[in-house]
């Protein structure tokens, strides 16, 4: 068969093509590229989507994540408790604000950080804790939230997942997601938000992002060039158009792989009876990885490592820990194609290669 597209932006935006045209086109005609009139319509409709008071778009994933920390005014030193299974973005952050990670252990059937291991980390130094929602699945947020701590839930692929009932992003002290192209709703560059109920906060993240400016020339707090461009945001409104359908598409998809991979000798990611999981990306753990995806790129199924090594292994971030759960899973996971057009027959195909990739 034809090699399968790992994500299908392009029937996506065949379907979109007269909406996200006419939005580009509008932004063309007013000529405001920087804060024009789309940007706040977005973060409008974000704030009614996610449940919460603020949303604030910002440049990036990552940009919304530097944003939080530095609303905060922590001191340099300060410790934040995150897992090493992520990736690198979450801990550049925590680093480029002058704080020091400490890494927690993942659940091995989740991946999610494992919310029983975070009392044992914190110590007088601990400010906040920065779970990820790997994969989609939102972290053990109420678990996380009771040490009485800030929260800061790094939410670049879990926007549209919900968690007890409520909203992704919504959870916590902060929420930071990410509108990559690939994320589940993304747009056609770079682009990110932050969630929040915080008045305050939400003030800090706006003045931050243009510079730390709480008017035109008045610098009142150290600041980033951290706009998310009104072309992006225009992209993304156009895309909320069919958002909760490409929603119901994962949720069946990703539901229909689990089922089709039940006889397989593979472990399935588990996914927790309180919550869902939008499948940002399907991974799945198996041993003989490396052969196992040579045989699927031979028959035309692209895969992807999500992710290949943990932060505490990683030069820039390595601590002398031990972290068995993070190590296992860096070695065994990996990513199948995943999207919301991904059709029946395409998937059966990537289940019948991966089927005889394992034989």
């Amino acid at each position: 068969m034809s090699k399968l597209p790992f994500i299908d932006l392009k029937s996506q935006y065949a379907a979109l093509k007269t909406s996200i045209d006419a939005r580009i086109q509008r932004v063309l005609d007013h000529g405001q590229y920087i804060m024009g009139p789309e940007v706040r319509e977005l973060e409008e409709a974000l704030e009614k989507y996610v449940g919460v008071r603020h949303c604030i778009t910002v440049a990036s994933g990552t940009e919304a994540l530097l944003i939080a920390l530095m609303s905060l005014d922590f001191s340099p030193g300060d410790e934040i408790i995150t897992t090493p299974f992520t990736f690198a973005a979450t801990v550049e952050t925590i680093v480029l604000a002058g704080l020091k990670p400490v890494y927690v252990d993942i659940e091995p059937d989740s991946c999610n950080i494992d919310a029983s291991k975070i009392a044992a980390a914190i110590t007088p130094r601990t400010r906040a804790i920065m779970p990820v929602s790997l994969y989609g699945q939102v972290a053990d947020m109420n678990a996380i939230k009771a040490f009485g701590l800030p929260v800061i839930e790094d939410a670049a692929q879990s926007f549209g997942a919900s968690y007890k009932g409520r909203k992704s992003c919504g959870l916590s002290t902060w929420g930071a997601t990410s509108f990559f192209p690939s994320k589940p709703l993304g747009c056609y560059g770079d682009g990110g938000a932050l969630f929040t109920d915080d008045d305050k906060l939400a003030q800090a993240a706006r003045e931050i992002r243009v510079h730390g400016q709480s008017a035109r020339y008045t610098h009142t707090r150290l600041g980033v060039g951290g706009r998310m461009d009104t072309l992006q945001c225009a992209i993304v409104l156009a895309k909320l158009e069919r958002f909760d359908w490409e929603l119901e598409q994962r949720f069946r998809i990703g539901a229909r792989y689990q089922q089709l991979l039940a006889d397989l000798p593979v472990q399935r990611l588990a996914v927790r009876q309180d919550r869902d999981c939008v499948w940002a990306q399907f991974t799945l753990q198996l041993d003989h990885r490396a052969a196992v995806q040579k045989k699927l790129d031979e028959a035309g199924v692209p895969t992807a490592i999500h992710y290949p090594k943990p932060l505490h292994r990683q030069p820039a971030y390595a601590q002398a820990l031990s972290l068995p759960n993070a190590e296992r899973a860096a070695e065994r996971v990996i990513s199948l194609p995943m999207s919301a057009d991904l059709s029946q027959a395409q998937q059966d195909d990537v289940i019948s290669a991966l089927r005889n990739a394992l034989a």
